[in-house]
């Protein structure tokens, strides 16, 4: 605004000048331009307008707004107008216009893109209250309460400082200023893009400062947005700034192709019309051309570029059905690139994007992008949230009750609006948001009950707990992906089905290791948030990593373990009174299986005439037998007292280790031995040898350490390979 206003002619060519590639000169259907937010002359707006009627300045706004809204009471723009003019008046901008060029420019692009009233009268008063004598009261007095909140909303956003030491508080501030109403974000955006385009007479190192916070900052949230139409032109100006060398060949490039004879794009775009004709489909076939970032990331990808990859063909139809059935006809009729297929129609991106994406290969090998959409969602691809209209009007049927609500906010800003009062401090905030901001791909993931989960790549299970179940992941202890149990670290992959396996303790903590698998702000928020707000559980965590470390890391032989309990002496396993035919023997259970009632066992004699006992799946029965050892019969006796070995697999936790002992003591177990293996990819093994006074009690047993938080399964041990 004021601050950035400046010289509105800016020498050379601007990239925001050209909509896409040059036309070339060789004939064709002329495509459908991009919303073309550049067309305010600076002589429309100084027009003399007669008292009572629209002002000849404004005939530029009013012509865009009615193109989308034709029934508009345009008496606010009017009067705005008028307010914005006369307080405006004698104020300049550097280049030596009139300062009301600006607001008006900034209006004809929220017009251009389809804003309802409300926003563009707002936007013709954004600079009154911060420049003028104007006052919020004033505002709401002559326009109302709604139009007072989004101009007060912008005006904050003007206090915003973007240096860099300002950042993590001043943005924190810009997005509360917001209100959680998108149109302020809007006219901030809208209000960049004119001052981008006008940054001729600033000094170099300024204008680089405002590229840089414009690509950081203001250009991922216009992404998120879907205001793809401000996205592409702001980037197209940033590109020219800060990278003039490449902007320049990239722009060559462009013209080259655009002399070219032949046009592999306007001959694919004929052939898919013959085909929609045949197949009686209404649809207008256009060529859509690349704006200069995307050619240059093309050109950097593929290297030497073809016709093909300078724009692709673009189909509108009526109806969502149409657009299945166009991709139809071309993959019949056509060579489909099937690898190049995706479907943002039955899962929309994050940011209201919907099409169906294809691509169809020539005979001389190039291969050429098609986009089919209809013609509401090319509106909202264009123009995102803006083609919304006013995300805060009641239904028709429901009665408006003085709360705002919002039905067509992204879910991004919605998380985003979240996450900077979750946040613990402004700069913990600051950096999980730039890290989300970079994120410029997402995936999709599956949830069992059919619904989605929108992620940036790279996003793991602990990722999807959080933004499934916000804080009360903090219960969950696993997940299983696409059927198969799987730790919370596993890196999902875009069309994954994940199920989130949730424990029942209300108490339940999050493990301090979450942080390093954690990629967006939602889940990285939550848990510092938690880990803050619980220092000593954070402690006790930390130094329990550290003694399961020490424990995991190799010890050299002869050197004491200072944590091992003192030496007792070997302890027999029990007989569990089991009777053998052969008279005299003592019997002892194999310690290979564990033997317990009521498992089929088989006896096997040994020097000493003992008998040992086998469950008879065990390996050793069978090697035995194929030795030629007899075997002795043996069974078991009344009293069912027993000894067995338990393995149970857990994911790591705080505390699990004194949560499962805790349950085997409820059970009436006595533990005779433990081993812990030291932890893999988040899930750790335990092996506990028991003494029960009856086997009868071992499936409750079992239970019970399955009911502990974190553990996913508990077996009896495998019989191993060696002898008894």
């Amino acid at each position: 605004m004021s601050a950035e206003a400046t010289n509105s002619v800016t020498p050379g060519p601007m990239p925001g000048a050209v909509s896409g590639p040059v036309t070339p000169t060789a004939p064709r259907r002329k495509a459908r331009p991009r919303i073309d937010l550049r067309r305010l002359g600076r002589a429309a707006l100084l027009g003399p307008a007669a008292r009572g009627r629209l002002p000849d300045a404004i005939s530029h706004v009013v012509e865009a707004h009615r193109a989308h809204h034709p029934d508009a009471d345009l008496e606010p723009l009017r009067h705005a107008y008028v307010l914005a003019e006369s307080s405006h008046r004698g104020q300049m901008r550097k280049s030596g216009e009139p300062y009301i060029t600006h607001p008006l420019a900034v209006t004809l692009i929220l017009a251009e893109l389809g804003a309802e009233t409300t926003t563009l009268t707002a936007s013709l008063l954004h600079d009154t209250v911060e420049d003028t004598d104007v006052t919020l009261d004033q505002v709401r007095d002559q326009f109302g309460e709604e139009v007072r909140f989004l101009v007060d909303g912008v005006t904050k956003l003007e206090k915003v400082d973007y240096g860099a030491a300002a950042e993590p508080e001043t943005f924190r501030k810009m997005l509360v200023a917001t209100g959680n109403d998108v149109r302020v974000m809007s006219i901030k955006l809208a209000d960049r893009l004119h001052n981008m385009r006008t940054l001729g007479v600033m000094r170099p190192e300024k204008q680089e400062r405002i590229a840089k916070v414009t690509r950081d900052v203001l250009i991922p949230l216009a992404e998120r947005l879907g205001v793809q139409a401000l996205k592409t032109e702001l980037e197209d100006l940033v590109f020219a700034i800060l990278h003039p060398e490449e902007y320049a060949h990239t722009r060559e490039l462009i013209v080259r192709n655009a002399a070219r004879a032949d046009d592999p794009l306007a001959e694919v775009a004929d052939e898919v019309r013959g085909v929609l004709r045949e197949a009686d489909i209404a649809a207008e076939v256009l060529i859509r051309p690349r704006h200069f970032v995307s050619v240059h990331r093309v050109s950097r990808k593929r290297g030497r570029l073809r016709g093909s990859d300078f724009g692709r063909v673009l189909v509108l139809v009526n109806e969502d059905a149409d657009c299945y059935g166009v991709l139809g006809e071309l993959h019949t009729c056509m060579k489909p690139v099937v690898s190049e297929f995706k479907d943002f129609i039955a899962v929309p991106k994050f940011n209201l994007y919907q099409s169906l994406h294809t691509a169809v290969a020539r005979e001389d090998g190039q291969v050429v992008e098609v986009l089919i959409r209809t013609h509401q969602m090319h509106k909202v691809a264009e123009a995102g949230v803006v083609a919304l209209g006013n995300p805060y009007a009641p239904a028709p049927e429901d009665p408006a009750d003085g709360e705002r609500v919002d039905p067509t906010r992204p879910g991004w800003l919605s998380r985003l609006l979240d996450w900077q009062e979750a946040a613990p401090d402004p700069d913990h905030f600051w950096s999980t948001l730039r890290e989300d901001l970079a994120q410029d791909r997402e995936i999709t993931v599956f949830r069992p009950d059919g619904g989605t989960l929108g992620l940036p790549e790279g996003a793991t299970c602990v990722d999807a707990a959080y933004a499934q179940y916000g804080e009360d992941a903090h219960a969950c202890i696993g997940a299983r992906v696409n059927g198969r149990l799987a730790t919370l670290s596993t890196v999902l992959r875009d069309g994954d089905t994940v199920q989130l396996l949730m424990g029942q303790d209300p108490a339940s903590e999050p493990s301090r290791e979450w942080l390093e698998h954690a990629h967006t702000p939602a889940a990285r928020i939550a848990i510092q948030r938690w880990l803050t707000a619980h220092p000593a559980q954070a402690e006790s965590q930390q130094s329990e990593t550290r003694i399961a470390e020490d424990r995991a890391a190799p010890r050299p032989v002869g050197v004491p373990d200072p944590d091992a309990p003192p030496e007792q002496p070997a302890v027999r396993p029990g007989t569990g009174h089991v009777l053998a035919d052969l008279p005299g023997a003592t019997v002892r259970l194999a310690r290979c299986c564990t033997p317990v009632p009521p498992d089929e066992i088989t006896g096997f004699a040994v020097r000493g005439g003992a008998v040992t006992v086998h469950r008879v799946e065990c390996a050793a029965v069978a090697r035995m037998k194929a030795g030629g050892r007899a075997e002795v019969g043996v069974r078991w006796g009344e009293t069912a007292e027993c000894r067995v070995t338990l393995v149970a697999e857990s994911f790591v936790r705080p505390h699990l280790l004194a949560d499962l002992t805790e349950a085997m003591a409820s059970e009436g177990a006595e533990i005779v031995s433990a081993t812990v293996e030291p932890p893999t990819q988040q899930q750790v093994r335990h092996t506990y040898t028991v003494q029960l006074p009856d086997a009868g009690h071992l499936p409750a047993l079992m239970r019970a350490m399955r009911n502990v938080a974190g553990v996913y399964d508990v077996s009896r041990a495998q019989p191993q390979p060696q002898g008894g």
